[in-house]
């Protein structure tokens, strides 16, 4: 089995602690925050496994650039990222429920 060195990047992590900041002090819950970190945790481990199995993302933007999504294990959240070589680039993370990858395009443009 291949293994992914996951490099996160300062946006991608940016991100994720907006997620969690929401969690901890908008909605006061401590342990809401501290579970979408350990699923955080749990799916960059599972992406280090197995990111080139994973199918290419839909939009013709983000497939054409190499990009793959990756859902959280148990929140609904999703990792965008790309392989090169035996590295997994996680470049964004967002709520299932935007449209994360025309979002994402766009920004990409």
């Amino acid at each position: 089995m291949d293994s992914f060195e996951v490099i996160i990047s300062p946006k991608a992590l940016s991100q994720l602690n907006d997620y969690i900041d929401y969690l901890q002090y908008t909605l006061l819950n401590d342990q809401a925050a501290y579970n979408l970190w350990q699923d955080a945790l749990g799916t960059r481990n599972q992406l280090s496994k197995i990111a080139g199995s994973l199918k290419f993302c839909t939009n013709p933007l983000l497939k054409k650039n190499g990009y793959r999504a990756i859902h959280f294990m148990r929140h609904r959240y999703v990792i965008l990222y790309r392989v090169e070589g035996s590295t997994a680039y996680v470049d964004a993370i967002y709520h299932q429920l935007q449209d994360y990858e025309n979002t994402f395009a766009e920004e990409l443009n």
